[in-house]
């Protein structure tokens, strides 16, 4: 089947199309919902919503532009819901980072050690607010202005953000490093 074709069975609730399609996409989209989860249980729980939002609004899909980026951008909004800047306050949102700005930018030794998972398991670490904004400016694309808009916050606010969230990531990095020597 084509992918229009799914699209057009997904439409008509055919539940072999809806199936091929959770198939085709769940994987990837489940990695979206890791970063932005803070565990796996719940990135199964916005993995599930997302696609539930996805069958439920799939005949506003336009056909312009990516079917895999339409859904992309649900799972993200869906996760952006679940963590919603008024959870997110309540974790310290402009926690004190001061510590981290004497750091070298360019000790790229620090990365050198560094897996996937263990980026990963970093970035997951990170408060809420942080995390939201990394992932969506670093990882998604999304402009500062998109970011305040999608967050309810101000473009400021989600540049202060990122920047501390990368702070807090090389001082994480950096203590790695130590711990490894």
């Amino acid at each position: 089947m084509t992918q229009k074709e799914l699209i057009e069975g997904c439409a008509r609730h055919d539940s072999i199309c809806q199936k091929a399609v959770f198939d085709l996409h769940a994987g990837r989209m489940m990695g979206v919902c890791l970063r932005y989860a803070r565990n796996k249980s719940d990135a199964e729980d916005i993995l599930q919503e997302s696609f539930i939002k996805v069958f439920d609004k799939i005949n506003q899909f336009r056909h312009e532009g990516s079917f895999e980026g339409w859904i992309r951008k649900i799972v993200v909004n869906t996760a952006l819901k679940k963590y919603t800047l008024l959870r997110y306050t309540a974790e310290k949102f402009n926690q004190d980072v001061s510590e981290c700005e004497d750091l070298d930018s360019n000790d790229v030794s620090a990365f050198s050690h560094l897996s996937e998972k263990d980026l990963l398991k970093l970035i997951n670490d990170l408060p809420d607010g942080y995390r939201l904004v990394f992932n969506m400016f670093v990882i998604e694309g999304y402009k500062h202005e998109e970011i305040a808009n999608m967050l309810n916050i101000n473009p400021g606010t989600s540049r202060s953000q990122l920047a501390k969230a990368r702070a807090m990531l090389q001082k994480q990095i950096l203590q790695l490093q130590r711990v490894a020597v």
